[in-house]
């Protein structure tokens, strides 16, 4: 999965998403929810010495002002009804910032 389809398959969530952060001047027009998403490292599928399969690690992360179930729940729709399998790894307050996030990883 590439840059474009997936910032295509978050647009169907209908809020502003960025790679990896937003700036902090950004951040200042805003209002949550957003999502900010990461591809770190590779997980491809190798044998006789080669890639047989690209496989990239994905992560999206929700930041809510509050825990918002429903959100959880169409991100969810959104990303099973393209058939990525996904687990939500985190779900937690962050006092520092004083907001919600939940993280979803999964590899595409």
């Amino acid at each position: 999965m590439r840059k474009k389809e997936i910032e295509e398959m978050l647009e169907e969530l209908g809020i502003p998403f960025r790679y990896h952060h937003f700036t902090q001047k950004e951040m200042e027009n805003i209002e949550l929810p957003i999502i900010v998403w990461n591809c770190g490292k590779s997980s491809n599928f190798f044998a006789d010495g080669i890639v047989y399969q690209k496989i990239q690690k994905l992560d999206i992360e929700l930041y809510t002002d509050q825990k918002d179930w429903d959100l959880e729940e169409r991100l969810e729709h959104i990303l099973d009804a393209h058939g990525i399998a996904w687990e939500q790894t985190a779900s937690e307050w962050i006092q520092t910032e004083s907001m919600w996030e939940a993280l979803y990883e999964m590899e595409v």
